[in-house]
């Protein structure tokens, strides 16, 4: 790309079509990099993207172009109630992963807002770390601070049985909130 700044709705379809193309997040800053724009300008355009309804969303690891069409048929999804400190979220995430289950979001009931969602997306002991390690590092706090511990996670795997099994661990580790 030459060093010229990109204007507008073309820097905007370039967004677009790097992030429809790619296979893993891509972070703000690089997509300002290939734009030769500031970090904050790509903020702007994600946002006037996703209002135009296009399926972007922000990850800790970066922005993610959510791809309809390849979503594989065989994915069983569970929501789950879990119930932790924030130490011990590292624990509860690996406990997933670990079970080959993939950690698509966390959900909390806020008492002004309704539910908060805020995208995971972990599915291996790399991906915990890198986000644990980006909560650490921006001193940032857990959505489920908010409720004393108390959240949902969405969680997916390829079969119901690593599902079952993950749960099954978290439960015994005393995570799951049971009725």
């Amino acid at each position: 790309m030459h060093n010229e700044k990109i204007l507008g709705e073309e820097r905007r379809n370039l967004l677009l079509q790097l992030l429809m193309k790619a296979d893993k997040p891509i972070t703000g800053g690089e997509l300002a990099s290939k734009a030769n724009v500031s970090r904050q300008v790509i903020v702007q355009d994600i946002s006037l993207l996703k209002a135009k309804n296009y399926p972007i969303i922000a990850t800790s690891q970066g922005y993610v172009f959510l791809n309809h069409q390849q979503n594989q048929p065989n994915i069983f999804e569970r929501i789950i109630a879990c119930k932790h400190s924030p130490e011990q979220t590292k624990q509860e995430l690996t406990i997933l992963v670990d079970h080959g289950v993939f950690v698509k979001d966390v959900i909390v009931e806020h008492q002004v807002y309704g539910d908060l969602t805020a995208s995971i997306r972990v599915g291996n002991r790399n991906e915990v770390n890198e986000f644990i390690n980006k909560i650490n590092k921006s001193k940032a706090a857990y959505l489920s601070q908010l409720t004393g511990g108390i959240h949902l996670h969405t969680i997916q795997a390829d079969s119901p049985d690593k599902l079952d099994r993950a749960c099954e661990q978290l439960s015994d580790e005393g995570f799951i909130v049971h009725d």
